[in-house]
């Protein structure tokens, strides 16, 4: 599925039409450069299950947890170094846990994704608007 964002807002709404549809144990690789609108669509996911407090990129602190109608696990894993570290701070157990994990620069733990991952692109095209692709796990 494609769909083409034209503002931050239609990305924002996008983000929480997704999060409406998150269920106990969804996983779901978010992928996109710098600015492409990540934490931006986590916003608004994090909004369709309840969470009021603000949402941050856990670019420093590889993994910020939220309480909502779901617990919200968002990882960066830009900083790790190998699957050995990332099961080190306990990143796995949040993988396979009740809540919904988003994970950014998910391809340094792929063998550890569960088969039900769904994979959102996000690519930044020249006009400044967004194309989100899913791929992946039905939702």
């Amino acid at each position: 599925m494609t769909y083409i964002s034209h503002s931050e807002e239609e990305t924002l709404s996008f983000g929480y039409r997704l999060g409406k549809q998150c269920k106990s144990g969804t996983v779901i690789s978010l992928r996109g450069s710098l600015g492409a609108g990540k934490t931006v669509l986590v916003k608004g996911l994090a909004r369709a299950l309840g969470i009021t407090e603000p949402i941050v990129s856990p670019t420093f602190t590889l993994i910020q947890q939220y309480e909502g109608t779901l617990p919200l696990y968002h990882m960066d894993l830009y900083r790790i170094g190998s699957a050995e570290e990332f099961e080190m701070i306990g990143g796995e157990e949040m993988l396979y846990s009740n809540g919904v994990a988003i994970v950014e620069w998910s391809e340094k733990i792929a063998e550890m994704l569960p088969d039900t991952t769904l994979f959102v692109d996000i690519d930044i095209m020249p006009n400044e608007d967004r194309v989100i692709t899913l791929q992946g796990a039905d939702i």
